[in-house]
């Protein structure tokens, strides 16, 4: 099952292309705070993650808090096990430089697009 069709399931939404969007954007956040150029299988998960709470938040952006009906919601960045897992496989810098040794890594992860690596 591909990322966007596990999204679909857990959001209920059939916007592949807002899916697609989402998915992009979580990943591209990963290889930026983990420093690096491919995604490793381990992320997939969190990558999905962050989509949906990216789903989750549509409409609230900006906002760090609001109080409706006698409830009030606090909207942190993610939660902290979600960074957690990032910071696990985070790569360093050192001299300003990251060394990432694409060869020894498992670079295959989920699909994000419809159909692809199906077989």
């Amino acid at each position: 099952m591909s990322n966007i069709e596990r999204l679909k399931v857990l959001t209920g939404e059939s916007d592949e292309e807002l899916l697609s969007l989402l998915l992009e954007d979580a990943e591209e956040f990963v290889l930026s705070y983990t420093n690096r150029t491919v995604l490793i299988t381990q992320l997939g998960k969190t990558i999905r993650d962050l989509a949906l709470i990216a789903y989750n938040r549509r409409g609230t952006e900006g906002e760090n808090s609001r109080s409706e009906g006698g409830e009030s919601y606090n909207f942190n960045d993610a939660p902290k096990q979600i960074f957690d897992v990032l910071n696990r496989y985070r790569l360093a810098r050192i001299g300003g430089e990251v060394y990432e040794n694409t060869a020894k890594q498992n670079t295959a992860i989920l699909p994000s697009e419809p159909g692809a690596g199906e077989g």
